[in-house]
């Protein structure tokens, strides 16, 4: 009887010897438990710090870290033919040097050479470590070869020690694996030498010290425009109003907002000299009169109507003040009604607004707000129209910043 074919994707997880490796764990999970076949390929350092019984608890899948181990299979070339995907997190900066090199003394660097799929590499190490000139030829190299070498996140180190090197979160990771199964080629460095001003996140305007106006956005696509913007090579600002306790995307900086007052403040700084603006956030279109300076009771008479005033339309003033071959991007939330779509709401959104890119979404009924996923439509000033199928929110990210790297290369 024929065994049946698993037709879940197929990842290799490479985990390097560094002290991060207990985080690929918490990957591990995820990937397993967003159903894809997981096979962990640890180097012989990385068992020193999480034991083989765990990836395989885990996995549910054999563990080895040598070549002379399941030889009938031979699995130091297998491994690497029939994967996917390659992930390999953390990436030490020897395991870095053995990839740019060829070099393979294990299961793992053996399936790294035998991968014919997308191969996503994940630092983690010393600052020192990642800006030594040694290091940064490796990347640099292993990027020109297609190779996907992530931007590692900054904050704490071994030690007391903080800086650039430090492993993404484990949600950043997965995130970047799913995008490169949708899309292996979603992570071209094509943005080198730009810099990207975001918004994200839902603003609140307060009624008092409790309460507010404010909105379901989650900040999870302006997140993911940062993420993916930061991994092609750009230097990203991030403006964040209100998000689910998004964990900051690697080699982002990062601003925090509350109201529109503040959001608007801080688009115009940041924006003077970006190359691109991207208004994500979901903006409050109106903010009460006044606030109340105690917290409106219950046992309080009855309270008067809330006065409410317009809020600045942001993504307005950014088009208005634009400088010559700044590109500004807006993003639409519409639901259609009776007599008009929510294409057509979005086509007269890019008229009025004048930007030069406008992401259309359809929202509600579990659509676009507080969930992983999105779609819509992308339009061009020029008339353009390109439909945004539905995928994670950094295969859209990735589908934007192919447009606007484009427009900016005519």
């Amino acid at each position: 009887m024929t065994e049946p074919v698993d037709a879940r994707p197929r990842i290799v997880l490479g985990v390097g010897g560094g002290i991060a490796a207990y985080k690929a764990c918490e990957v591990l999970r995820r990937l397993t438990e967003s159903g894809h076949s997981v096979r962990v390929a640890p180097t012989e350092g990385a068992l020193k710090f999480v034991g083989a019984a765990t990836f395989e608890a885990l996995s549910g899948q054999p563990v080895h870290a040598d070549v002379f181990s399941d030889v009938p299979s031979v699995a130091h070339v297998k491994l690497g033919q029939e994967a996917d995907l390659v992930v390999v997190a953390p990436a030490t900066a020897n395991l870095l040097a053995k990839a740019a090199h060829g070099l393979a003394d294990d299961l793992l660097t053996n399936a790294l050479l035998t991968a014919r799929c997308p191969v996503l590499l994940v630092p983690a190490m010393h600052t020192e470590m990642w800006e030594h000139p040694a290091t940064r030829a490796n990347v640099a190299l292993l990027r020109s070869r297609g190779v996907v070498v992530a931007e590692p996140a900054s904050g704490r180190l071994t030690g007391k020690d903080t800086g650039k090197g430090r492993l993404p979160d484990p949600a950043e990771i997965v995130e970047l694996a799913r995008l490169l199964l949708e899309r292996p080629d979603a992570l071209p460095r094509d943005m080198e030498g730009l810099h990207v001003a975001i918004s994200a996140g839902g603003t609140r305007e307060p009624l008092d010290p409790v309460r507010f106006l404010g909105n379901r956005s989650s900040g999870r696509q302006g997140y993911a425009l940062a993420r993916v913007a930061a991994q092609r090579g750009a230097r990203v600002t991030l403006v964040a109003a209100h998000t689910a306790d998004l964990p900051a995307p690697a080699g982002v900086e990062l601003e925090r907002v509350g109201s529109a007052a503040e959001l608007r403040d801080a688009m115009h700084w940041v924006g003077k000299d970006a190359d691109v603006v991207v208004m994500a956030a979901a903006v409050a279109d109106f903010r009460p009169v006044a606030t109340t300076p105690h917290k409106i009771k219950k046992t309080d008479r009855d309270p008067d109507p809330v006065a409410l005033t317009r809020n600045p339309d942001i993504l307005a003033e950014l088009v208005a003040a634009r400088r010559a071959r700044q590109v500004v991007v807006g993003f639409a939330a519409e639901t259609g009604d009776d007599s008009t779509t929510v294409l057509e709401y979005g086509r007269a959104k890019l008229a009025r607004k004048g930007c030069d890119w406008l992401v259309v979404n359809a929202v509600g009924d579990g659509k676009a707000f507080e969930v992983e996923d999105n779609g819509g439509w992308l339009l061009s000033a020029n008339g353009g129209e390109t439909p945004l199928p539905h995928g994670s929110k950094a295969r859209l990210a990735s589908a934007l910043w192919d447009a606007v790297v484009s427009s900016l290369e005519v």
